[in-house]
């Protein structure tokens, strides 16, 4: 079943061509990371599937129902957790659910503790650890009704032993929820051991160069980076980055 289309999508911010013909199509339950040069676009992208900005050209479509141009039909992490510093952390789970007119404490407690946020239900974003944030911005996500996740960098501002926890802590709540997610990150190594396909965008205005199946099989463990084939499949991507990267 697939949950969201992008279909000849284009935008133009005056003489500054950015999205040109996307076609992008994502099933229930995949995990797809984005990756592309810096500037192709990829923040536009997300900004018109989430409704703040209408493409000039194309169609977006979630569930089969055209969503051009029309706000709160998906969930969306940014890059820093954008906790709201007065509200506690379950509070703040809690926001997702609240916007839409219902709530279910129990069920974010519950994921919460799994989180491992337990003892901080009632304290304050500036009370905890980056991850910690990051960890209850995933959740008030998750916990959004919306069915489509849109994850924006959401590790990027974090050391390297914290984002790779995250990043195994991701795959264990993606295993069990099985939630549809689509990924924009610069790493190449983090959009692997995530993901289920990976679409690479060309340089400014932006299409889809090549989309790739990762070739690894599920649940993935922290050791898989080290293996010769992972080695391999990441020169790959590479290599399909630099081509990139060096057009004008």
């Amino acid at each position: 079943m697939t949950v969201l289309s992008l279909t000849n999508l284009s935008k133009r911010f005056g003489s500054n061509h950015v999205l040109d013909g996307l076609e992008l199509h994502i099933k229930k339950s995949e995990f797809v990371s984005i990756l592309g040069p810096s500037g192709s676009g990829k923040s536009t992208l997300f900004h018109m599937i989430g409704g703040l900005l209408t493409p000039d050209e194309g169609t977006i479509s979630l569930n089969e129902e055209k969503i051009n141009g029309i706000t709160g039909k998906i969930s969306y992490m940014p890059q820093s957790p954008s906790l709201l510093p007065w509200r506690s952390i379950l509070d703040n789970t809690l926001l997702g659910q609240e916007l839409q007119g219902k709530t279910d404490e129990s069920r974010a407690k519950e994921m919460l503790k799994v989180a491992g946020l337990g003892e901080y239900l009632n304290a304050y974003p500036h009370e905890l650890s980056g991850g910690m944030k990051q960890r209850a911005a995933f959740i008030r996500a998750l916990l959004s009704p919306q069915e489509l996740m849109l994850l924006d960098e959401p590790f990027s501002a974090l050391d390297e032993l914290t984002r790779s926890d995250m990043q195994q802590w991701l795959l264990q709540i993606w295993e069990k929820h099985k939630p549809t997610i689509l990924f924009v990150t610069h790493n190449i190594e983090e959009a692997i051991l995530l993901s289920d396909r990976i679409v690479i965008l060309s340089h400014r205005p932006a299409k889809i160069k090549e989309e790739v199946i990762v070739p690894f099989s599920r649940p993935r463990n922290e050791q898989l980076p080290l293996s010769e084939e992972f080695i391999h499949f990441r020169q790959k991507l590479h290599k399909l980055l630099q081509e990139e990267n060096k057009q004008p």
